[in-house]
């Protein structure tokens, strides 16, 4: 049984389920803990801790106090009434700017990264992974996009290709999330949202890594092979009770398309559940901006233009796709712009404006040459300086522009 107390209940012998609020903050690297030694309470005291959850199935339980003795129990007026649990919300968490993010948000890539890891080895070697560390993982990954909806979104797209397969969960992790609260979705089932985009591409590993990071075009065996990673996936999470239908839902249908010409089962429009169409935004938005053995990445603006074009023809629900576009801005961070002054520089933060972000200049087209970086917030009251156009950054030799907006 899981209980939140107070660190002043804390005692020897008990098992910690999680540090309330994000372990990003803790002493601890670990969400789950035994409580053995004095040592470990001396670390949750100095290190801020202030409430917890303590699992009593696995330690001790909050010592019971020793009562006053009473003449008579008062006289039973019948059962007590089972009160059921509230529903699920998170923890409320300030907003930060893209740049107080950036450090938080990298840690739970980091450790996001780990945990996908181990879990489609485990899936490999056909053991059940741990679902409860996957959703403390989703909870931490939620406070940071609530915390700043742009700044791990932004940063896990500079994923190497050896990392896509494990990095990507943790994207589309996030993305579900910020889709399911720009639609107002309820908090348990944003979760659920998350949980599915960190498992929606488990069936991956019944696919030859040769084939996963072939550098060419795939044969039609082996794209015969990558379509049934959908079913593999949904079969895999068939032994996990505790994974919620909207997980093995999306893990199924993420890649059925709006106008039925999807696979494994072709299904159509509303056919297709709001979370599986959901899943489909999110995964393919990844996919075409990360770096891929076969490809390089698009930038995030161009991306979504041409998801914008795909929508039109047909792949995604429009109602969707304009609720995500919402998500991500006009102008994602990483776009390269060209201002009305004629100098250029890239979005390092839309948290204030989607249609008017900061935008850090580096470049003069007049002088064509580059120029001191300076941050431009073209929100500002009174501001002169405006978008021109986007541009891309291949088009002027500049290669990576991603220094410019990635904090250290």
């Amino acid at each position: 049984m899981l209980k939140k107390i107070t660190l002043a209940q804390t005692r020897k012998g008990m098992y910690v389920h999680k540090i309330a609020g994000s372990w990003i903050d803790t002493p601890f690297w670990q969400n789950s803990f035994p409580i053995d030694s004095a040592d470990v309470l001396a670390k949750m005291r100095s290190g801020g801790v202030r409430e917890l959850w303590i699992d009593t199935s696995r330690g001790l339980d909050v010592a019971e106090p020793v009562a006053a003795p009473v003449a008579s129990p008062p006289a039973a007026a019948g059962p007590a009434p089972v009160m059921a649990p509230p529903p699920f919300a998170f923890e409320k968490v300030e907003r930060t700017s893209t740049r107080e993010e950036m450090h938080r948000a990298a840690k739970v890539i980091v450790r996001g990264k780990d945990a996908v890891m181990t879990m489609f080895n485990e899936a490999r070697m056909g053991r059940l992974g741990d679902v409860a560390a996957a959703v403390d993982l989703v909870e931490d990954v939620a406070a940071s996009v609530m915390r700043n909806q742009g700044a791990l979104i932004n940063l896990v797209r500079l994923k190497q290709a050896d990392d896509y397969t494990y990095l990507h969960s943790v994207a589309v992790c996030a993305m579900m999330i910020a889709l399911a609260r720009q639609m107002g979705l309820p908090d348990a089932e944003v979760r659920d949202c998350g949980l599915a985009g960190l498992l929606h591409d488990l069936g991956k590993v019944a696919i030859p890594a040769a084939i996963l990071n072939k550098p060419g075009k795939l044969t039609d065996e082996e794209f015969a092979q990558v379509k049934r990673h959908p079913v593999a996936g949904f079969e895999a999470l068939a032994g996990w009770s505790e994974v919620p239908d909207i997980a093995r839902d999306v893990c199924l249908h993420h890649h059925e398309r709006f106008d039925g010409k999807g696979y494994p089962h072709g299904l159509r429009g509303e056919q297709i559940s709001l979370h599986a169409r959901m899943g489909a935004v999110c995964d393919v938005y990844d996919a075409i901006t990360s770096n891929r053995a076969y490809k390089a990445g698009w930038c995030p603006a161009e991306s979504l233009r041409r998801m914008a074009e795909w929508t039109r023809e047909g792949h995604f629900d429009p109602t969707l796709f304009a609720a995500f576009v919402k998500c991500m801005g006009i102008y994602p961070v990483g776009t390269l712009l060209r201002l009305k002054s004629s100098r250029l520089g890239v979005v390092v933060d839309n948290s204030k404006s989607l249609l008017k972000p900061i935008v850090k200049v580096f470049f003069s087209a007049r002088s064509m040459g580059y120029i001191a970086p300076e941050e431009v917030d073209l929100s500002i009251p009174g501001m002169t300086e405006a978008i021109a156009a986007r541009e891309e950054a291949s088009a002027w030799g500049f290669g990576d522009i991603s220094r410019y907006w990635v904090t250290s």
